[in-house]
């Protein structure tokens, strides 16, 4: 069974759709406690970095999420809960987030923007995978996937980490890191449930980790 992290941040409907229409069961979870008993949990998230980070806090979700991680079972963060894996964030002053991947979450430079561009960042971009250095392999994540192909954004911030975390990148201006792996934990700024064909293969990808 996999667990959607239900802290009052966003919209979770089109995440749980989006198991079911590869197979897999999902379940929300809004009870820290329970969090141990699912074989694999997703973190989602929209709106504003310390909105997220009080809602976690407010009844222990934050330290349950963090003591998941440390299973070592798979841990998918989703947008702005990808941003929350990372340390801290620049958004409205600085945020402490949950430290499972070590950077932080900074907003677009727009002054590296030409002026087509405007943030947030919205609609659909190519994303391209980074190999494996050494065994010259594609992330599990991104298995039966192109190296390039179109994912879905909608986000201001981006997360700012080394290249040894980073499996996706993206350029909307100027490159930044889309995709983070820190072991069993695993971070995509896109919304996979968003994105059609591409973004299904991304999550059935995960509900067979």
């Amino acid at each position: 069974m996999i667990g959607i992290v239900d802290y009052n941040m966003g919209n979770l409907a089109s995440v749980i759709n989006a198991f079911k229409k590869v197979g897999a069961d999902a379940k929300l979870e809004s009870d820290p406690s329970k969090l141990s008993q699912y074989d694999k949990l997703i973190l989602p998230g929209v709106g504003a970095y310390g909105d997220a980070m009080d809602h976690l806090k407010s009844n222990g979700m934050d330290e349950a999420v963090i003591a998941y991680a440390k299973s070592d079972k798979p841990l998918l963060g989703i947008c702005l809960g990808m941003q929350l894996l990372f340390e801290s964030s620049e958004e409205f002053g600085t945020t402490e987030g949950l430290g499972l991947i070590p950077g932080k979450v900074v907003a677009f430079d727009e002054n590296k923007f030409d002026h087509t561009l405007k943030v947030p960042h919205m609609g659909w971009n190519e994303t391209f995978q980074m190999r494996n250095e050494k065994l010259e392999i594609r992330n599990d994540l991104f298995r039966g996937l192109p190296d390039d192909f179109y994912l879905y954004f909608v986000h201001s911030f981006h997360a700012v980490c080394d290249d040894r975390y980073a499996i996706g990148k993206t350029h909307y201006g100027y490159e930044f890191v889309s995709a983070v792996q820190n072991n069993n934990i695993y971070g995509i700024q896109p919304h996979p449930e968003k994105s059609h064909e591409n973004g299904l293969k991304i999550i059935e990808n995960f509900a067979k980790l």
